[in-house]
């Protein structure tokens, strides 16, 4: 499938979709309207097992395009507007493929939110995040800060527009690796590729479990997982696990 505002490449059940619109991959309609197709397509995928994210040139997103507001004059604009932004972020969150982001750059407001919605972040040393809301006359990202920050940090964040870079990250355990930019998608290939042969249907059973497990109580989590690994067990996959691990050799898991 060809995108405007994308580039896609597949190879060994890896997919790697990077944000292609310079010069900051600053995010309009239409650049939000291909990361949801995108993500929907390589949702069923049976080539893909794990996805990495990344930006073109030397930003990962600056964020929304301004230039791209809708108009307060039309009836029911921003109500559109916003939805479409809401969906472009669930698309990779609700992605059943575990997902990476490799933060090549600034990731500024929703740029920033394009990166929280993967699974597993790593950071370029010259990257930084930020929400800068409050400067542009905005006020989104009050939630997702909260969901990644400390208390103090996220107001501090949210209330003053200040940048955290790539060092602080990874000092606060929120990034898996800060690393020189060349070495930024060889890590980030590594981990995916690492991802990529574990069995596809308890990968799909994984990152649900993590995700809803995430929003529940702790008891009706615990529930839940314990249920979902009741479902898995039964799975063709699982019994070639188990198979292989008794007979001391590496699973196979047929997809012809």
């Amino acid at each position: 499938m060809e995108f405007q505002t994308l580039q896609l490449s597949v190879d060994g059940g890896v997919a790697v979709l990077t944000l292609a619109r310079p010069p900051v991959n600053a995010q309009n309609a239409l650049l939000r309207a291909e990361i949801t197709q995108a993500f929907d397509m390589l949702n069923d995928s049976e080539a893909v097992r794990c996805i990495v994210l990344t930006g073109q040139g030397s930003c990962f997103s600056a964020g929304a395009d301004l230039k791209d507001r809708p108009s307060a004059e039309e009836p029911g604009a921003f109500w559109r507007h916003n939805r479409h932004v809401r969906e472009s972020f669930n698309a990779i969150a609700e992605c059943s493929k575990p997902t990476i982001a490799a933060i090549n750059g600034a990731a500024i407001g929703a740029g920033f939110a394009l990166a929280v919605s993967c699974d597993i972040w790593l950071a370029a040393d010259s990257a930084y995040v930020q929400m800068p809301e409050i400067n542009v006359g905005l006020a989104g990202g009050a939630a997702l800060l909260q969901g990644v920050f400390g208390k103090s940090r996220a107001r501090r964040m949210f209330f003053t527009g200040m940048k955290v870079t790539a060092q602080e990250l990874y000092r606060l355990g929120l990034v898996e690796a800060c690393v020189p930019a060349a070495e930024l998608m060889p890590q980030a290939l590594a981990i995916a590729r690492e991802i990529a042969a574990k069995s596809p249907t308890g990968l799909h059973y994984a990152k649900e479990a993590m995700r809803l497990t995430a929003v529940m109580p702790e008891r009706e989590g615990y529930r839940h997982e314990q249920n979902m690994t009741h479902a898995l067990s039964r799975t063709a996959d699982s019994q070639e696990l188990r198979a292989a691990f008794l007979e001391k050799r590496a699973p196979r898991f047929d997809r012809s």
